[in-house]
């Protein structure tokens, strides 16, 4: 195999606990799954062991050397495996700085496509690199119904596989991950009790209620720890949260650090319609939870002629 095409999958945070604190870090209790979202990973082998990436979209061109953890993943990959190198082309669609995960699922992208191109079924060991590399890379590496703890690196895949759609408001301007705990900590340190909009329970309850198969009250429990320390950097994150409640959703609530806002539809023909009568400033999108790599939703591009409409169009956009 000379070349491999890789789906890497965008995540939501349906829940996120800050439940500690260790060695400097903050401990997660978060659930998290795949949505059919995703950036296309392109890697061609290399007849040495060098690697190169090639980012398209969104602004990632600008991107240097030094900062590009997937490219820091190929190589680390090749150092750990004693592989040849690839060149790799990453087009992006998952917005930036908006809590989707769009650089940790570029980093599974690129280890789960190296690991396609080379033959290499050392899961362990490859999950090791993406820990190394980001903290919910693990996670990315497979996706899906997860429950992520720790600092991320404790993953528990979950047998769920219902689907959940959603409507994702995003604002162009981020939140800084590492400003938002800092922010938090500021917060906590002010007010021990926080509150989060829409906050009804926890993480095992929202694990339950999809369990049992009652995907219409996962709404209700839907919850972010760094909602509010979120709105205080990025004024765009509550206004996003107020425009997507406006559509009266089963559920809302931030992902990850921000600043993208899901809420939750019974249907997806009600994630259509809200998003046809949004007449906000923020980017829109109609997603619904994958299970990467079962039946239709497989992990690697096919031929074009295969692809649904959506599929194609994205493609077609590629090549221009």
């Amino acid at each position: 195999m000379r070349k491999v095409k890789i789906k890497a999958y965008a995540k939501v945070n349906l829940t996120l606990e800050i439940v500690g604190a260790k060695d400097g870090y903050h401990l997660l209790d978060s659930l998290v799954a795949s949505v059919d979202l995703f950036d296309l990973v392109v890697l061609t082998k290399r007849k040495d062991k060098l690697s190169r990436v090639v980012m398209k979209g969104l602004g990632s061109e600008s991107i240097p050397p030094e900062r590009n953890n997937a490219l820091k993943s190929a190589e680390a990959f090749s150092a750990r495996f004693g592989v040849n190198g690839a060149d790799i082309t990453i087009y992006r669609n998952i917005p930036v700085g908006a809590g989707l995960g769009s650089s940790s699922a570029d980093i599974a992208g690129v280890l789960n496509g190296m690991a396609k191109l080379y033959g290499v079924d050392e899961k362990e060991s490859v999950a090791e690199i993406a820990d190394e590399m980001g903290s919910d890379a693990r996670y990315m590496l497979t996706g899906g119904f997860a429950r992520m703890q720790g600092r991320g690196e404790r993953v528990t895949p979950l047998p769920i596989d219902t689907k959940l759609y959603m409507l994702l408001l995003c604002p162009k301007s981020g939140v800084s991950a590492g400003e938002c705990y800092k922010e938090y900590d500021a917060l906590h340190a002010e007010n021990d009790d926080l509150g989060t909009p829409g906050a009804l329970s926890t993480t095992e309850n929202c694990i339950r209620a999809l369990a049992d198969g009652r995907e219409n009250d996962v709404g209700r429990y839907l919850m972010n720890d760094l909602y509010l320390p979120a709105t205080r950097l990025n004024g765009d994150v509550k206004k996003a949260y107020d425009e997507a409640q406006a559509f009266s959703p089963t559920g809302a609530v931030m992902t990850g650090s921000g600043s993208c806002v899901l809420a939750t539809f019974a249907t997806k023909e009600l994630c259509e319609w809200a998003k046809s009568r949004y007449r906000g400033k923020f980017r829109t999108y109609v997603v619904q939870t994958v299970i990467p790599g079962k039946g239709k939703n497989t992990d690697e591009w096919q031929n074009p002629f295969g692809l649904s409409e959506t599929e194609r169009a994205l493609f077609d956009e590629k090549k221009e």
